[in-house]
């Protein structure tokens, strides 16, 4: 943040600061992590529901800013670029997790089974019940396929606008707004449970 002439605060957008960082102003480059790290964090948790996976990529996201900056041009918007980046980086991550999810099962005999061990944290009936509903819906997200998962991500949890999404998932606009609803249709029959 910077004053303007008459002493007010000037807030540089995001392809300003992009700009002042590839000349060389690295308090630029601080001022765009700031801005987009816990959004990136939402948008990459909903893939893995792993706080410390998320953190990694977006940690990753970051580095790749940092390293790749002069591949920036301002045709694009710089949300778009930098979310595009964090996508590839968690399907990159996704598709490792699967391969050793293969190898884990494989491996694992008839006695082992994974558990969860319970929560030992107070709290009231209203978390619980929020905390609950958040999962489930969490969960229903989870299920859907790839590709309306990460549309509706990106639209419904993050509000990025049509022309956003479609430029980071490279489909067109309106195969954007089909799969937005569709992933919205299957979420509603998942979740019709939940408004009883």
């Amino acid at each position: 943040m910077q004053l303007d002439k008459t002493g007010k605060n000037y807030i540089y957008t995001d392809e300003q600061l992009m700009a002042r960082f590839q000349g060389g102003d690295e308090q630029a480059y601080i001022e765009l992590v700031n801005r987009y790290r816990n959004k990136l964090l939402n948008f990459v948790y909903r893939y893995f529901s792993d706080f410390e996976i998320s953190e990694d990529i977006v940690q990753d996201t970051m580095v790749k800013l940092y390293l790749k900056k002069h591949y920036y041009k301002e045709i694009a918007k710089f949300s778009t670029w930098l979310y595009t980046i964090a996508k590839n980086l968690a399907m990159t991550e996704l598709r490792k997790k699967k391969q050793r999810r293969v190898t884990f099962l494989s491996q694992m005999t008839r006695d082992e089974k994974p558990y969860d061990i319970p929560s030992d944290q107070p709290g009231t009936d209203q978390e619980i019940q929020s905390d609950i509903t958040n999962k489930i819906i969490r969960k229903a997200i989870d299920e859907l396929s790839e590709k309306f998962k990460t549309v509706i991500v990106l639209r419904d949890i993050q509000e990025l606008s049509y022309e956003e999404i479609s430029s980071i998932v490279r489909v067109p606009i309106g195969t954007v707004k089909s799969r937005i609803n569709r992933a919205r249709l299957q979420l509603q029959v998942e979740l019709k449970h939940l408004r009883k």
